[in-house]
C-alpha cells in the first residue's frame, strides 16, 4: 500500500468534518504520490521545484506514472504546478485502481442494479494498514487528511520530522486546496449575482 491508497481508504472510512470535494482529494493524492516518491529517491525538491532523480519501478502503476510525468529539463516544474497537472481526475483513477485490486467494492441499490453505488473498503490487509496508520496519527497522513477536511489540523509541526521536502509538499497541497476553495467561492458569488440579475433584484 502507498500513502495515496491509504489516504483514499481513510476518506471512504472516516466521516469528514466538512464536505469532501473531489478536486481537493485529487490534489492531496498527487501530494501523497510526491511524498512517497521522495522516499524512493525518485526526486528531490530544490527551491520548491521537483528535480527528478532515480526512477526505479515502485511496483505501483500510478506511482510509476507520476514519476514518469516529471519535467526532466531545467527549469524544473514547481511543486504547486505539478500538483494541479497531475491531480486532474486523480481521485477517479485511484478509485478504479483500488476496485481492480479488490480493495473496495460498490454498494449497490437493490432498486438500481445497473447504477454504480457508493465505494466501500473491504476487509483487507490494505484497509488494516491504512486504519493502523490513521489510528497512530501518522503525521503525513494526518496532515493530508486535515488539508481536505477529514480531520482537524494535527499538532503544529507534526510533519516536521518527516523532512524538508515532505513539509514543502504538504504546504503546497494546503495552498492548492485553499486556492481551489477560493475559486469555488468566487464562482458561487458570480452565479448568485447572475441569478439576481435575472430575477430583477
Amino acid at each position: 500500500m502507498t500513502t495515496p491508497r491509504d489516504l483514499l481508504i481513510v476518506t471512504l472510512d472516516v466521516a469528514p468534518i466538512r464536505p469532501l470535494e473531489r478536486g481537493d482529494l485529487s490534489l492531496a493524492l498527487a501530494g501523497a504520490e510526491l511524498i512517497d516518491l521522495v522516499g524512493t529517491e525518485a526526486l528531490t525538491i530544490e527551491d520548491e521545484r521537483i528535480v527528478p532523480g532515480l526512477c526505479p519501478p515502485t511496483g505501483d502503476r500510478l506511482l510509476d506514472e507520476a514519476a514518469a510525468s516529471f519535467v526532466r529539463q531545467p527549469p524544473h516544474e514547481p511543486v504547486g504546478d505539478w500538483l494541479w497537472r497531475r491531480g486532474r481526475g486523480l481521485s477517479a483513477a485511484y478509485l478504479d485502481a483500488l476496485e481492480e485490486a479488490g480493495e473496495i467494492t460498490r454498494r449497490r441499490h437493490g432498486w438500481l442494479p445497473l447504477r454504480a453505488g457508493q465505494a466501500v473498503p473491504v476487509d483487507s490487509p490494505g484497509r488494516r494498514h491504512a486504519t493502523d496508520r490513521w489510528a497512530s496519527d501518522e503525521p503525513v497522513l494526518a496532515t493530508l487528511a486535515a488539508a481536505i477536511g477529514i480531520r482537524e489540523e494535527p499538532a503544529e509541526d507534526a510533519a516536521g520530522a518527516a523532512g524538508d521536502a515532505t513539509v514543502t509538499v504538504l504546504a503546497a497541497v494546503n495552498d492548492a486546496v485553499m486556492e481551489l476553495e477560493a475559486e469555488r467561492q468566487r464562482r458561487a458569488i458570480e452565479e448568485a449575482a447572475y441569478d439576481n440579475i435575472w430575477r430583477g433584484q
